[in-house]
């Protein structure tokens, strides 16, 4: 009788084994929670924000429905069903065959880096960065060119330098609208830029846009430019609007690349949930301007929210924090103007007193311990009483280690 030890394994290559542990922002993210801790950590929408009873309603009509009902358990179509990609297509000002309907909005920058970035290529990416689009950046083994970026987003000149000076990535990832972490948004003409810098040098913009429809002071900033050139991969989600346990997002490929979007998908998971689309395809169009009336009141309680970590930043620290009031999305990216401060020390103490923020340093996409002094805040799921008392933690934290 052979014994499972006697078993002689396989050579074991597969791609899973060469991915490491989730560290640093995924160590974070992934702790266990106390009881009464305050945890600012993810790009979290509000319970209150999201349509429950909306989707409850329109869930009864799909499945009482005499066509969509039993259909609604069926395959469908890799690209996703026809009318929500039409419904996307138009809000996003773009034919419907662009659209590719994705399991959220990672999905959709997975699928991006598999259909754009060759084996080991090199991508130039935010700096600070989103630092889950580096996992997807594993699955290619690409190597990155990190990119500056500040209050006005992505550092297009830096960029051009790189590319005047040699660099040939093959992709520049960037979120433009309220960037996670620095809040900043790139303005409508450095857009432009982009696109022209995109088109000269060969390069695929990756526009990752989770945030765009979150703006609460000011005016859109236009991504027509995005939506215009055969250089841009548009990507966006429902997660901040409708809920991310919908994992329901898109992608708006150039014509050229829209069929190779597809043609991956077709030899991954398929196809996103039919029952789940149908669902959202009524919830979006059973009353036609609902989706804009929800926007309006989940702008005003993040306004609202935001606001609040600012001036409660601002009154406890006074110049020790330097912070800036966001115009949208779900995060503030104070930085700590005291040298003498340890950004280590403050975030132990923080933790030991219930108040768990993003570190800094978790971002930088060039591999050094750059934006120590940063905190990442993430206010969107916390009710303004729990925002101040995360602040007065905060503040008897950094009491403890001057």
């Amino acid at each position: 009788m052979t014994t499972t030890a006697e078993l002689a394994l396989p050579a074991l290559t597969a791609l899973s084994l060469g991915l490491p542990e989730p560290h640093g922002f995924g160590d974070a993210s992934l702790r266990r929670r106390r009881p009464g801790d305050i945890e600012l950590l993810g790009g979290i929408p509000d319970d209150s924000a999201l349509p429950v009873h909306e989707v409850l309603a329109a869930t009864e009509r799909v499945l009482t429905g005499t066509v969509s009902g039993p259909g609604s358990f069926q395959y469908s179509q890799s690209a996703g069903l026809d009318e929500l990609r039409a419904w996307i297509a138009a809000r996003e000002g773009v034919d419907a065959d662009r659209v590719i309907v994705t399991n959220g909005g990672f999905h959709g920058l997975s699928l991006a880096v598999l259909t754009l970035v060759e084996r080991g290529g090199l991508v130039a990416v935010d700096n600070p960065v989103f630092p889950l689009f580096l996992r997807a950046l594993e699955l290619s083994q690409a190597a990155t060119l990190p990119v500056s970026v500040g209050p006005d987003g992505l550092d297009v000149d830096e960029l051009e330098a790189h590319l005047v000076g040699g660099a040939r990535p093959s992709a520049v990832y960037t979120v433009p609208d309220f960037h996670n972490p620095s809040q900043g948004t790139l303005p409508a003409e450095a857009r432009v830029r982009l696109v022209e810098l995109a088109e000269r040098y060969n390069v695929v913009v990756i526009a990752d846009n989770p945030y765009r429809e979150l703006r609460f002071r000011g005016a859109d900033e236009d991504f027509g430019a995005f939506n215009s050139s055969e250089h841009v991969v548009h990507v966006n989600t429902f997660s901040k609007t409708l809920g991310p346990g919908l994992r329901l997002g898109w992608v708006v490929a150039p014509p050229r690349l829209a069929q190779a979007f597809v043609r991956l998908r077709n030899r991954q998971d398929s196809h996103t949930s039919t029952l789940e689309q149908r669902i959202v395809i009524d919830l979006l169009t059973h009353d036609a301007t609902w989706f804009d009336r929800t926007l309006v009141g989940a702008r005003a309680l993040y306004r609202e929210r935001a606001d609040a970590v600012v001036d409660a930043l601002t009154e406890r620290f006074g110049d020790l924090i330097e912070t800036r009031r966001p115009d949208g999305g779900f995060f503030l990216w104070p930085r700590l103007t005291d040298p003498t401060i340890d950004p280590t020390r403050l975030y132990e103490a923080a933790a030991e007193r219930g108040a768990s923020y993003q570190r800094g340093e978790f971002f930088a996409s060039s591999g050094r311990r750059e934006f120590a002094d940063h905190l990442r805040l993430a206010y969107g799921n916390h009710p303004v009483e729990t925002l101040l008392a995360f602040v007065d933690r905060l503040g008897d934290a950094y009491d403890s280690v001057r």
